[in-house]
């Protein structure tokens, strides 16, 4: 299988970045990607530096937004993920983070609201964002089982773990890692060590531009990074090949060791 990270960057101008979501679309297509997978809240750039709210941009589910991007899986044949801002009708200040997940016919297969908001680095995304309560289920596809967490998430491996033993073989990871002190250092490592401790792939794709920090990777599941991406804008391409998944458990059968009787629950 093929995936297509769109490392991107997004701005207030909502029509402007459903363009070049299009385009990228395309695009991975036209490089043979079976997937491709655009950045958490792609939708709009709404941060306090912006002066937009996500509750300004946000639409629901069958709004235009997400209509044309199920609209391009259909023609392009290729599943799409990407993050958006979903309105919620008795809630006008905020909006749910919310990642969709489209088949190659057009429909979605998945809503994944996030759960685990980034209330940390003196930032509060609960201010504007609603958290979501979203099961975490894998997607079943023609290539494999994929397992969907956002961002901040990758902080929290029971989210991973939780998808893992479902039989997700690779988990995508929409972002918008914002800079700091050691941020982008955590972006990668965090990546990698969901990677190895579960020994299945895992697609990064961050923003670049503004506050963020770029770097979108592919791992396998040893660790290694198959792709990477700097500070501008690209479409990484990454071929994984799910046996590797065998042959690293055969070697390394670390899940398969685990002692759940041995672990307490809270």
């Amino acid at each position: 299988m093929r995936v297509a990270t769109a490392q991107l960057m997004t701005s207030t101008d909502k029509k402007a970045n459903l363009e070049k979501a299009l385009e990228y679309i395309a695009k991975a297509k036209s490089a043979g990607a079976d997937f491709v997978i655009l950045p958490e809240f792609y939708m709009v750039l709404a941060t306090p530096e912006s002066g937009l709210r996500p509750a300004d941009a946000a639409e629901p589910l069958d709004g235009p937004f997400v209509t044309a991007l199920a609209k391009a899986a259909k023609e392009n044949e290729i599943y799409v993920v990407c993050g958006v801002y979903e309105s919620k009708e008795d809630d006008p200040k905020r909006a749910f983070n919310t990642t969709v997940f489209i088949d190659r016919s057009g429909c979605i297969v998945q809503v994944y609201r996030k759960t685990h908001l980034y209330d940390a680095f003196k930032y509060k995304e609960s201010d504007t964002i609603i958290p979501g309560d979203s099961e975490y289920k894998v997607v079943e596809t023609e290539f494999g089982k994929i397992g969907l967490l956002v961002c901040y998430e990758l902080r929290f491996p029971e989210i991973a773990r939780q998808l893992v033993l479902q039989g997700a073989d690779v988990l995508f990871v929409p972002a918008g890692w914002v800079k700091g002190p050691l941020k982008e250092d955590h972006w990668q490592t965090l990546l990698r060590a969901r990677a190895i401790e579960n020994t299945v792939f895992v697609c990064g794709a961050n923003l670049v531009g503004d506050i963020f920090t770029g770097r979108s990777i592919t791992v396998d599941p040893m660790g290694i990074i198959l792709s990477s991406g700097g500070e501008e804008e690209a479409l990484i391409l990454s071929d994984i090949d799910l046996k590797r998944i065998e042959r690293v458990r055969e070697k390394l059968p670390s899940v398969a060791n685990r002692r759940p009787e041995c672990y307490i629950s809270r």
